[in-house]
């Protein structure tokens, strides 16, 4: 029995010698190192598409890993593309889901302009959240968007996990007052030229293809010089343009924002009207606003009060584009609020930021 055990061993000994022989060369010393981790785990791929939400197509893009974060875009009229590059950070951590609004960006553009409400918005998103088969949400708007997602929490906020409100309103009326104090803080003589084109009326003028839209000189004199202190403060956009502005979902922004200027929202936005309603928002609630942003403070700590447990997070030396002015700010108070970290950033910090 011992010779044959023997021999046994010795064919055994033998077979894996004559193997080597065949691997390729350096296999042996390679099969002793450590796994390597896969090069995809830093390759993050994008998916697009269109989802059918109440007879209209909405554009979508997604990347990034994690719990769902769906981001909502400001205009109205505008599209998610404001939020690239700046956003990608938080696609290390989220799964990020772009919506462009109906009548926005690359979503379908309705004929009948009466059906652009935050109403019908706010069923669409909820349609998408559903043909998407994403759950539970975590929802982040910005400007306009940011109304949207408070008429998406009252309704639906059993849907949620977290709620994000960047850089909005939530009453028309106190956002008209500060575009009042915001006319009041200009040059007299801006002031003077912006309301003798609004008086005049900001459509029907020009050449055909220009008649409706607002004249470049208006769009200069509103979104150039009115509006910029209050877009940008630490990184201006040097390619900033506001003419380029222009090129917007104009039948959408006329039926929402109205039709007599930058300075006084009286479309059908008009029926945002939501402070007294916010108190019944039970979800964990991450507010965020630049020190100069054309949505002032104030509006936002008014949100606060009404949000009980809401944070709130004031960035220093930012207007209205938080997520350009203060990146690193942004991107680590939204981290920090979905998900905790060692850093866990408070209004205080913010401030004392970059």
């Amino acid at each position: 029995m011992k010779t044959r055990h023997d021999f046994r061993f010795f064919s055994v000994f033998l077979a894996a010698c004559c193997a080597g022989l065949f691997l390729p060369a350096g296999a042996l010393a390679q099969s002793s190192r450590p796994a390597v981790p896969s090069p995809t785990a830093n390759v993050y791929s994008q998916q697009e598409g269109y989802v059918d939400a109440n007879g209209v197509m909405l554009y979508y893009l997604e990347l990034g890993r994690g719990e769902p974060l769906v981001i909502m875009h400001g205009g109205p009229g505008a599209s998610h593309d404001y939020f690239l590059p700046y956003l990608l950070p938080l696609a290390r951590h989220n799964r990020l889901i772009f919506l462009d609004e109906r009548g926005s960006g690359r979503s379908q553009k309705l004929e009948d302009r009466t059906q652009y409400t935050i109403e019908n918005m706010v069923e669409d998103l909820e349609a998408a959240r559903k043909a998407l088969n994403l759950g539970k949400i975590n929802l982040l708007g910005h400007s306009y968007g940011g109304a949207l997602v408070q008429a998406y929490a009252l309704k639906y906020q059993q849907n949620l996990s977290h709620l994000i409100l960047a850089s909005t309103w939530s009453s028309t009326v106190a956002m008209n007052q500060v575009f009042v104090r915001m006319k009041e803080n200009m040059a007299p003589e801006l002031r003077e030229r912006i309301e003798r084109m609004e008086a005049a009326g900001l459509f029907g003028h020009g050449k055909p293809y220009e008649q409706n839209r607002y004249t470049v000189d208006y769009m200069i004199a509103a979104w150039g010089e009115g509006y910029f202190p209050y877009v940008y403060a630490n990184r201006p956009d040097p390619n900033y343009d506001p003419v380029a502005q222009g090129v917007t979902s104009w039948d959408l922004y006329r039926e929402m924002w109205g039709e007599h200027g930058e300075f006084v929202i009286d479309g059908n936005l008009k029926s945002v009207e939501y402070t007294d309603r916010l108190s019944t928002i039970k979800v964990p609630t991450l507010i965020v606003v630049g020190d100069h942003d054309e949505c002032d403070p104030s509006l936002s700590k008014v949100m606060q009060s009404k949000i009980a447990g809401s944070k709130l997070v004031i960035f220093p030396k930012a207007g209205h584009m938080t997520f350009v002015d203060q990146t690193s700010l942004f991107i680590e108070a939204v981290d920090g609020f979905l998900h905790g970290s060692k850093r866990n950033l408070t209004a205080e910090d913010a401030m004392q930021g970059q």
